[in-house]
Order: structure tokens, then sequence, then C-alpha cells
């Protein structure tokens, strides 16, 4: 149950879902009872038609996610359990938030700090990235013998240019704040004092828009980023029907003319 949670924090403030994975102690590594309680987290997110945009962050000042909880790993080496490869099917918390293809609300991932491994593949299938200027990130699981099997392969390589992305990968080396922004993997970058401010200021442009337009715009951009330009305008999308017919459409405009702030109500 959601009340019962104990890896990871999960507040509805408002239309806002924030969740914060909830270790600390650990880097916010993520172990398989965090994976678990994303998954009722993701679940009640994604039903919840209150809900308009999610943001994602980690417990503390130093870090966002270390990714996988490498102690935890070797216990189950030591069992005989941790064969694992590319995706979570069959694993706690399946499908994980790097494998819902379908998710259509928004998030925005407020790193502040270290975003390594499974951490930085949590940013990257987020939709808006803002990052404190002491954040670094990085895909090392080469160093560990791993792979990026959380989607980082996938994603890095679509996001940024191939050849840096490929550096990175056979490397693991990581990037600061700064250079992640020059890719164009994070959005914005501000002094640690200023993340929560900064945070605020995407919130509000966030819900100042109408939350099923926010959804169309995300599963048109994400379902037709491999499509021909010809079969993306040909292709129907589910979160667009709903919008084009809802109450919001037409708020949209007749606030305009009489020039005055629309009332969404997400219908």
């Amino acid at each position: 149950m959601l009340d019962a949670l104990g890896c990871v924090r999960y507040d509805k403030r408002g239309h806002v879902a924030h969740i914060t994975l909830d270790r600390p102690q650990a880097l916010n590594a993520m172990n398989l009872r965090m994976h678990a309680e994303l998954a009722e987290v993701w679940d009640d997110f994604e039903s919840d038609d209150d809900i308009w945009v999610g943001v994602l962050t980690g417990a503390g000042e130093r870090s966002f996610s270390v990714g996988q909880d490498l102690k935890e790993l070797v216990r189950r080496i030591d069992d005989g359990t941790a064969t694992s490869t590319f995706g979570s099917r069959d694993q706690p918390g399946w499908p994980r938030l790097t494998e819902r293809f379908s998710m259509v609300k928004p998030l925005i991932a407020r790193v502040n700090g270290y975003a390594l491994g499974g951490g930085f593949e949590l940013a990257l299938a987020c939709d808006i990235v803002i990052a404190a200027e002491h954040a670094e990130f990085g895909l090392t699981e080469a160093r560990l013998g791993l792979v990026a099997g959380a989607g980082g392969v996938f994603r890095l390589t679509r996001q940024a240019p191939f050849r840096i992305a490929m550096g990175h990968l056979l490397t693991g080396r990581r990037m600061t704040a700064a250079r992640a922004y020059e890719l164009g993997l994070v959005n914005e970058v501000v002094p640690a004092d200023a993340l929560d401010d900064c945070l605020e200021h995407w919130l509000r442009d966030v819900l100042s828009c109408a939350p099923l337009s926010l959804r169309a715009a995300k599963e048109a951009a994400t379902v037709s980023a491999t499509l021909p330009l010809d079969r993306a305008f040909a292709t129907r999308y589910a979160s667009e029907e709903r919008r084009m017919r809802s109450r919001d459409a037409l708020e949209g405009p007749r606030a305009f003319v009489e020039k005055r702030l629309p009332k969404w109500t997400g219908t």
C-alpha cells in the first residue's frame, strides 16, 4: 500500500505529485524494495486524473540516485539470483519508469547531486531536467562489468550526439551539469540553493498549460520520434483524440478572447 512506503516518499500537492527516492544514507541507491514501491507510485500517478505533472528527485543534497544498490547486488550474486540484461521484466517493479513507454503525463527531474547509472537513466526518462551546479551525470556500468540496461544505452544515443554518447558509454566517464546542459540533456542548471525556485518556475509554466494538451504533445512527440514526417501527421494519438473533444479545448480560445486566465479542468 502507498501508505506503507519506506524507500520512496510520495506527496500530492494540488495537481503536482512529488516522488522522492528516499535512501539518502545510501545516496538514494535503488534496491528491489524501492523498485517495488515505485511501481505502486507510478500506477497511482498515471491513474489519478487530478494529477497533471510529476516531480522526481532524491532525498538529501548529495544525490539524485547513484543507481543500483551494489551491496544488494553482491548478495544476489552470492545467491545466484543476479543475472539481468536490458529491461526489468520479471523483476520487482516492472514495468519501471524507464519502460513505461505509454506514460503521457509530464515528468520533471530535479537533480540535486549524483545521477549515475540507473539514476541517470531515470533522468533520461523524464521530460524536463533541472540540475544543481554540483550535479554529475554518468553511465558507469561498464566499469562494473554491467550494462546500462534500464534504457541508458538507447536513450543517451538518441538524446545526445551519437559519438559523444558512445564516448561516455565506452568509458564510464561522468559529465558535469554544465556539460549535460551543453549537450541538451538538461534544461536548466542553477546554484543548489536556487534549485527549488527553479522547479517552482517550471511547475508554474507547466501548470499554466492545459493538462490534456500536455499529454497530447508528449504522446505525439514520443510516438512519432522515429516516424517519417508524413506518417507522424497521419498517426492517431489517443491523448490527442481526448484533447480535441475536451472542454479545455474550448476554454482556452474563449479565455483568450475574453482577456482572462483559462480555468483548466482536465476534461
